[in-house]
């Protein structure tokens, strides 16, 4: 593990305590590529690659990350150009049980 990976490792940690991850979510957008988006932003991977693999047209994408930056969710590695996306931690799969309703009980309850 070199210095960079310690230092990646640091950042996630560091956003994970001091932003949950319902605010990153928040603050991400809603919409499959809008996680998969961020997930992608690395420190490692362009704005064209991500834009690519998550077919977000390329304005859209940039006005997102540079939102993303505005709220402290991600940061941009580098000057100008050739400044890569790095996202705070990687946003987890939402989980899609907590927002399901208990299923109902069928028949009679019994009392005790």
């Amino acid at each position: 593990m070199d210095t960079e990976d310690l230092l990646r490792c640091l950042v996630h940690i560091a956003g994970r305590t001091a932003v949950p991850v319902e605010t990153t979510r928040a603050f991400v957008g809603k919409g499959k590529n809008r996680a998969k988006a961020f997930n992608l932003c690395d420190g490692r991977t362009t704005l064209k690659d991500i834009s690519k693999k998550t077919k977000i047209d390329a304005g859209n994408l940039s006005r997102a990350v540079s939102n993303w930056v505005e709220h402290g969710v991600a940061f941009r590695i580098g000057q100008g150009k050739d400044a890569l996306p790095l996202h705070i931690y990687l946003l987890p799969k939402e989980d899609k049980r907590k927002n399901r309703r208990p299923k109902k009980r069928k028949g009679k309850r019994k009392r005790a």
